[in-house]
């Protein structure tokens, strides 16, 4: 029987819980780029054509441009960072893993699905969630020496100057990266595994061909092309993260950590934080493992007056 694993979303159950029509909701719940990537016009033949390997490789060089990779490094596109993520503990031998938490939940599943075993005190393999889910923990490079790291860069994207690409020449070590969550196309699934150029062959051979669709390659070709829009939304995501952290200060939460992205509180009751929020047609996370953990992403410009008005 497959284990259910906490994560955010799940906005239908609790519109079956609390009611309401979607579009009165708003989804605070993960930490997607409410101001999305504006979508570029797509040619027919991304759609009707296999993905063909200019289009890759197009994708695959601006890819190195925007992240700065390492000469040394090979960079395979994905079908999301989750799909890298499920295979990539089946790639070595199953031994001992250290996954510091509390993080990021699908890391532990996958290695415990290939048949590892996590350990606080694990030398043989590391994974390291820079910056860290949910409390934005940032990792030391020195830190990270086990001869098998994934260091998961999903939210990287809002703090570049703080990226661990560099290690990614590094003998063992994958870096990963999300499309989705930083420009805010978490449907067009895409994501990035970039490192040790033996495990990305070997990554690349377990996915089979043509992983990413022809929409997706074209969409991050034109999106890893514009750097300004990267920077202005750096800026703006900035701005809004603190203007929420004024709005629950205010209100007495404490800020615990998180990125631009996501902001993480402490409250005195985040059940009961959550209930208020759901009766305004808010979705938020709360955690299993901390009662008092609230974690808010950030609404769209358009909704701010409701989540003001909730609090």
């Amino acid at each position: 029987m497959t284990q259910t694993r906490d994560h955010g979303g799940g906005l239908d159950a609790a519109i079956a819980t609390w009611g309401g029509a979607r579009a009165d909701w708003i989804d605070l719940s993960t930490g997607i780029n409410p101001v999305p990537y504006p979508m570029p016009t797509l040619p027919a033949s991304a759609w009707t054509a296999l993905p063909d390997r200019d289009a890759m490789t197009t994708l695959i060089q601006r890819a190195r441009a925007f992240w700065n990779v390492p000469a040394a490094a090979a960079v395979l596109a994905v079908p999301g960072a989750s799909a890298a993520i499920a295979q990539l503990p089946r790639l070595q031998a199953p031994r001992r893993v250290a996954i510091p938490g509390p993080t990021y939940n699908e890391h532990g599943a996958a290695f415990r699905a290939a048949g590892w075993t996590l350990d606080d005190d694990a030398r043989d393999a590391l994974v390291a969630v820079h910056p860290n889910n949910p409390d934005g923990t940032m990792w030391d490079a020195q830190a990270l020496a086990a001869p098998f790291t994934i260091i998961d860069e999903s939210f990287c994207d809002v703090v570049p100057a703080a990226s661990l690409i560099r290690l990614a020449a590094r003998p063992g070590t994958v870096v990963l990266k999300s499309f989705g969550k930083f420009w805010g196309l978490a449907g067009v699934r895409l994501g990035f595994a970039i490192g040790d150029p033996a495990i990305i062959a070997d990554l690349a051979e377990a996915l089979g061909p043509w992983p990413v669709s022809g929409p997706a390659l074209a969409i991050g070709a034109e999106a890893l092309a514009d750097p300004l829009w990267a920077d202005e939304t750096c800026d703006r995501l900035a701005a809004d993260a603190r203007r929420l952290d004024a709005l629950l200060t205010g209100k007495g939460a404490l800020v615990k950590g998180g990125t631009t992205l996501f902001r993480l509180y402490q409250v005195e009751d985040a059940a009961a934080a959550q209930a208020h929020l759901a009766r305004h047609r808010i979705w938020s996370r709360t955690f299993p493992y901390a009662d008092d953990w609230l974690r808010l992403g950030l609404p769209p410009p358009d909704r701010w007056s409701q989540v003001e008005a909730a609090f």
